[in-house]
């Protein structure tokens, strides 16, 4: 194949990675295909080498990038049990063994009293 041949499909690779939902499979292939265009830029492949030469640099740059990209890609979302032990205000009267509501991090939640004593409407009450 010609240089710009091979630029045109590693394009269209870098543009089916956007289009479609993975896990940057397509990107390397197509970086991989356009550094083989610019490779026949410069210098004449035969179409043996040319494939060989795509097959590594896709596989090559896979192997070494792909698993910080993925990295960097994923958010750091917090767990549900990361609220434990955080302070949480009661908005209502809640009895002791008895329901009610209570704000933590600007939300409202629905809270059970567990402890003996009740608690009463702005009082600081820690999460379990």
């Amino acid at each position: 194949m010609s240089w710009w041949a091979w630029v045109l499909f590693g394009f269209a690779l870098l543009l089916a990675e956007l289009l479609t939902p993975g896990g940057f499979y397509l990107l390397f292939f197509g970086v991989g295909a356009i550094g083989v265009g610019m490779a026949l830029w410069f210098l004449p492949l035969g179409a043996t080498l040319q494939v060989l030469l795509f097959g590594c640099l896709s596989i090559g740059t896979l192997a070494v990038f792909r698993r910080r990209l993925v990295a960097l890609r994923q958010t750091a979302t917090p767990r549900v049990d990361a609220i434990a032990d955080d302070t949480a205000f009661a908005l209502d009267d809640i009895p002791a063994g008895g329901w009610g509501k209570a704000e933590l991090r600007g939300s409202s939640w629905n809270a059970k009293n567990v402890g003996d004593t009740p608690v009463k409407r702005a009082q600081r009450c820690r999460v379990d």
